[in-house]
């Protein structure tokens, strides 16, 4: 029987993700996932996905013509799912083969986004033999994944958890004066 080691983010003194506290994390073979402004709000399962290379170094599609690298679009990752992969070379080669080809195409919301990226990369270095889309990717992050710690967790449920509690006292008042 095999002993599982669970998964810590690796720090590094070089890195750059802008997030205070988060700056120095590291996420070799990981995809990568931080909220979106008001969209993650409303939908706390839509966010922004992000791709890691075998050093950690995050490549995200962050809109047209650009895919950013060690710096994603909306911050610092907030959840990661650790993939299971060997060859460094495939790995990496595959990843800097989407974002030659995502740096030439035009960024849609909804059907060539960054999923579409991430998905893409997949099918480049043969993951888990099967043909990535943008669904099983974001089944993939959704199932798999892991909050970076509280700090994580709370970025993004903290706007959801508001927004409830706001409607609840609005919906309590409204009953409450018999306004409904």
């Amino acid at each position: 029987m095999k002993n599982k080691v669970k998964y810590e983010p690796q720090r590094d003194e070089d890195s750059r993700t802008t997030e205070e506290g988060d700056e120095d994390k590291k996420f070799p073979y990981c995809l990568v996932w931080t909220p979106l402004p008001l969209i993650t709000v409303i939908l706390p399962f839509i966010g922004h996905l992000g791709i890691c290379t075998s050093e950690g170094e995050i490549h995200d599609f962050a809109g047209s013509y650009t895919v950013n690298v060690d710096k994603m679009a909306f911050g610092a990752p907030t959840k990661y799912a650790k993939l299971d992969f060997a060859n460094k070379d495939i790995w990496n080669g595959a990843i800097f083969e989407g974002d030659k080809r995502f740096k030439e195409e035009a960024h849609n919301l909804c059907c060539n986004n960054c999923h579409s990226h991430v998905a893409y990369v997949l099918n480049q270095a043969g993951y888990k033999g099967t043909q990535w889309n943008m669904f099983k990717v974001f089944c993939l992050i959704s199932l798999k994944g892991q909050y970076v710690g509280f700090k994580g967790f709370a970025k993004t449920y903290a706007g959801f958890a508001i927004m409830i509690l706001i409607f609840s006292i609005l919906i309590y008042f409204l009953l409450a004066f018999d306004i409904i």
